[in-house]
């Protein structure tokens, strides 16, 4: 078969060359500066063919080169194969970021295009005072690589639902009113959001036009007198539930018309926008009389802070979501006992199986990372008809994967050993353990933030000589996106934000390890911050662990783990054990005892 990109890079540059552009770049965005796209606005893998969910293209005239993290280097190598385009490894020493590679092949006079709809308006900020250090400029009108892609996929159009009343918990016309004082104390008459988490909560309406991710495709402008419009899709809409929205004051409007709306407001007006989460092409049609204040979505940080009842479903959740999985794996253990042929896909299909059967189950959080022994090793790996390994008696199979409920979003990942395993895989396994069981114990004053705590799940790693390429922790929604901000523990970078964790807010333990052609370690659960003690030295949080899934004690050296760690392990699996054994029963009970018996 011959591969299409050669052609697709050939037509992108004879379109560079006819509006006189040096450089094109194209990111991983869309409008909404979303992490997961819809294939609309997938063009980063249209181009280059590499499909992972972060990365930057750069096509020059004589160069294309994919700028993408350790995570995916294995699979852009893969798939970069005979493209015409390079890898080129982020965060790698002495290798030039992907800004620092145009600053030195762009000269006096050259033009960078990058396509306003997927550049937010600080990155816009942040390139044109780099490249005025070498003369040359960017363009944000021109979308040159949708201009070359013939069969552009069309924008999606699923339907927008309510978020089930029994679940959200907080009306739409209490989240507004929050939200509205919130704009008053900066002095704001309007307030611009294209972030489709935010407006989701916001809300209260869930969709489907983003994989895995329950939002839909819009803009909402909420205006402090006590109006907002909801610009959408209207025939995404029941009339039922557009009349619910006026209700609250929230108007439709066509989703293509926000930039028309934007440039109608005046001089009097005083528009609160996130820089980071609205593009340079919505930024663009804001009237140049109108005043502008410049600050985070205050929706970002009240979704990420779970309240008691948000809180109660998803341990419920967690319950449903944790005796499903343990049916899987024992189903999956013991097709493989008995000798039946099995691959990475049936994984993904017997953990569907199984949850698709939990009450208020909508669908998977993520594809689902099924990876057997050196796949295990790509830390977003997707195993595919084309290529995927088959399972045997032996070895690791690492298992990441998630699921969307009513009452809320869960992400989970585990270790399984399939039979014999080496000491290196179980020293591994266990070292790994150690830096979650680290984290997860950890007590913390108020105020500290992930980057702070990143360092206790990698020293256990850091002490024999080892290290991973990805953050330990991200938000996760309340059955919205399985990333979510503003927190995350993930090492400290300069110059970045230091948000603090605050009780209800919670996030991944997911420290790992990965050995290329040889095997993969990740263990993950879900925990919320909640408040631990007020001592003289002031008032001090912990981590509530909420995932409810046994470790495979077969993947672990025990004898490597001390009694505080043990005593951890041992007190994880009575607690998954108590909140389990009601909803299983047979052998999926037998399974799950045995799994958590003490070590």
């Amino acid at each position: 078969m011959n591969n299409p990109i050669p052609a697709r890079l050939a037509a992108l540059r004879a379109a560079m060359q006819l509006h006189g552009v040096a450089a094109v770049m194209v990111p991983s965005a869309d409008p909404h500066l979303s992490e997961y796209l819809p294939e609309h606005w997938q063009a980063r893998a249209w181009l280059s063919g590499f499909t992972g969910s972060a990365g930057t293209l750069i096509v020059s005239r004589e160069h294309a080169g994919l700028w993408t993290d350790s995570r995916y280097f294995s699979q852009a190598e893969q798939q970069l194969a005979g493209s015409g385009v390079t890898l080129m490894k982020q965060r790698v020493a002495h290798a030039a970021e992907h800004l620092e590679w145009l600053l030195q092949h762009l000269h006096e006079g050259d033009v960078l295009a990058v396509a306003g709809d997927s550049l937010a308006l600080t990155t816009q900020r942040q390139i044109e005072r780099r490249l005025a250090e070498t003369g040359a400029s960017l363009r944000t009108d021109l979308d040159l690589p949708g201009a070359v892609w013939a069969d552009r996929p069309a924008l999606p159009q699923a339907p927008v639902v309510a978020h089930d009343p029994a679940y959200a918990g907080v009306s739409r016309a209490d989240k507004f009113a929050r939200l509205r004082k919130a704009m008053h104390k900066l002095g704001a008459t309007h307030h611009l959001l294209s972030s489709l988490d935010d407006i989701a909560w916001l809300t209260n309406l869930r969709g489907s036009d983003v994989e895995c991710n329950p939002v839909f495709l819009a803009h909402l402008l909420v205006q402090a007198d006590g109006r907002a419009i909801l610009f959408v899709n209207r025939a995404k809409l029941s009339d039922a539930l557009v009349a619910s929205l006026a209700t609250d004051g929230i108007g439709i409007a066509d989703y293509a018309s926000v930039t028309s709306t934007l440039h109608e407001l005046g001089a009097a007006d005083r528009l609160l926008l996130d820089s980071g989460r609205v593009v340079s092409a919505i930024a663009a049609a804001i009237a140049p009389a109108v005043h502008r204040i410049e600050a985070a979505n205050p929706s970002t940080a009240f979704k990420a802070i779970k309240n008691a009842a948000e809180l109660a479903h998803i341990r419920e959740v967690m319950r449903r979501d944790g005796a499903a999985l343990v049916r899987g794996f024992r189903r999956l253990e013991q097709r493989l006992a008995a000798g039946m042929t099995l691959t990475e896909l049936d994984v993904d299909t017997l953990l569907y199986e199984e949850r698709s059967a939990q009450p208020g189950y909508v669908g998977e959080s993520f594809a689902t990372i099924a990876g057997y022994q050196a796949n295990g090793a790509l830390p977003h790996y997707r195993a595919t008809p084309e290529s995927h390994s088959a399972l045997q008696a032996r070895g690791l199979l690492l298992i990441d994967s998630g699921g969307q409920y009513q009452g809320g979003t869960t992400d989970i990942t585990r270790v399984l050993a399939l039979g014999e395993t080496t000491s290196e895989q179980r020293r591994d396994a266990t070292l790994v353990m150690k830096g979650m069981i680290a984290l997860s114990r950890a007590r913390f004053p108020k105020g500290a933030s992930g980057p702070q705590l990143d360092a206790l799940a990698r020293a256990p790693l850091w002490a024999s000589g080892m290290d991973y390429g990805h953050g330990t922790g991200h938000g996760v929604g309340y059955f919205l996106n399985v990333h979510e901000g503003p927190h995350g523990i993930r090492p400290p970078v300069a110059g970045g934000a230091l948000v603090a964790l605050e009780p209800g807010m919670i996030s991944s333990i997911e420290p790992g390890l990965y050995k290329p052609g040889r095997h993969g370690i990740r263990h993950e659960n879900l925990a919320v911050v909640v408040e631990a003690e007020q001592t003289e030295f002031g008032e001090f949080h912990a981590f509530e662990t909420l995932t409810l899934c046994p470790f495979d004690r077969r993947a672990l050296e025990p004898s490597l783990l001390n009694p505080e760690e043990r005593a951890w392990l041992d007190d994880y699996h009575a607690g998954v054990r108590a909140a389990l054994s009601p909803l299983l029963e047979d052998a999926d009970l037998e399974w799950l005892n045995r799994h958590c018996a003490p070590l």
